[in-house]
């Protein structure tokens, strides 16, 4: 009878240290994909796909695809340019949405009508394809919309009202707006002036072939040097790194009847890039931005290596699980920017919180 008992006792014994040391599968950050600008399309057939800036100048875009968000496969070139397209080069942010069975790509290069012979001359397009891999090719021989000025990082909204919303970000090319920042650098001999990028949004024909209304600005730097949100992100300006001010790369979400813009601004090759948001009950604003901005940023004065963290978009998970994806740059990766996939939330009284950066092992994205 003893002997059975400490069988028992020896049994219970090993099933509980084994059930303690069960490994918990882990990731760490930056995943091994070398894009700017990242965007996740969690598709139909259960796998994710991933689009991004190619870091080679790739006059197109790669696709890189997953089960789990932890291993990625290449898949190739998913969309490359040719002669008749009406892009040219610098094929920048694209974000891939299915619907109806097909998948749209919307991206941003610069146009080749351009009498002007101007640097910058992006526009906005839309390529098609039937697989998430693609290939995609171009839906027109033109971009979506001409506003009359350069335009990058197309994000969309297939909103709950039935209609679908384009959101942009103004390039800072030649675009110079006073503020009391601007005053400050010229009177501080600085810089004479300062470019801004401001985001806007606009409502989309079901086709994607143009757009209906005007375009209206929804977010741009701060005018005030009191502003809550003038130090953080005019800290590129303020450093006396470069005469811009950007608010660009916004992607925007609707959670329990508010609308979350997310956005970065700072200089995009530099190391204080970070991300901000602003929240409204209309797609269209106004929007105010949040008091507990930056919501992400560089973590090197923590001790961290991680800069320049950007341009993000939001994935949800079937088991509402939202993650932050978004670029940025460590001490290896150097020049060149990496993904990274952090944990976000929506707090109960409304403020987003990203969980990031990170560099250290992370539970694996559970999907169900």
């Amino acid at each position: 009878m003893k002997k059975f008992l400490f069988l028992i006792a020896l049994f219970s014994a090993i099933l509980f240290i084994s059930c303690n040391n069960k490994a918990v599968k882990t990731f760490t950050n930056p995943i091994p994909v070398k894009f700017g600008d990242p965007f996740i399309l969690y598709a139909s057939d259960g796998k994710f796909y991933m689009y991004g800036t190619d870091e080679s100048g790739l006059a197109g875009f790669k696709c890189h695809s997953s089960t789990d968000l932890t291993h990625w496969t290449d898949e190739g070139v998913a969309y490359k340019a040719d002669t008749s397209s009406w892009g040219t080069d610098m094929f920048w942010a694209p974000e891939v949405y299915e619907k109806n069975g097909k998948y749209y790509m919307f991206y941003s290069s610069n146009w080749k009508e351009n009498p002007n012979n101007e640097e910058e001359i992006f526009r906005i397009g839309v390529a098609a394809s039937d697989k998430p891999t693609g290939p995609f090719t171009e839906m027109y021989d033109r971009p979506i919309f001409d506003p009359g000025y350069p335009i990058i990082d197309a994000n969309l909204l297939f909103d709950k009202n039935g209609k679908t919303y384009l959101y942009y970000s103004r390039c800072c090319y030649k675009h110079p707006v006073e503020s009391e920042i601007s005053k400050k650098m010229k009177e501080e001999g600085k810089f004479q002036e300062i470019e801004e990028s401001w985001v806007y949004g606009v409502e989309m024909k079901p086709d994607f072939s143009g757009i209906i209304g005007e375009p209206v600005c929804l977010l741009q730097p701060p005018y005030k040097i009191d502003d809550p949100q003038a130090e953080w992100e005019s800290r590129s300006v303020l450093s006396g790194e470069i005469n811009r001010r950007w608010t660009e790369g916004s992607f925007i979400f609707e959670y329990d009847g508010t609308y979350y813009m997310m956005y970065s601004g700072n200089y995009y090759k530099g190391e204080h890039y970070a991300v901000g948001y602003a929240t409204s009950k209309n797609p269209l604003g106004p929007f105010v931005k949040a008091d507990n901005n930056p919501v992400l940023e560089k973590n090197t004065p923590k001790g961290g290596i991680v800069t320049g963290t950007g341009h993000n978009m939001v994935l949800s998970l079937p088991n509402g699980q939202m993650y932050c994806v978004y670029h940025g740059r460590t001490k290896d990766s150097g020049d060149a920017r990496v993904v990274f996939i952090d944990p976000m939330e929506i707090t109960p009284d409304g403020k987003l919180i990203v969980h990031g950066p990170t560099t250290t092992p992370q539970p694996t994205p559970q999907l169900k």
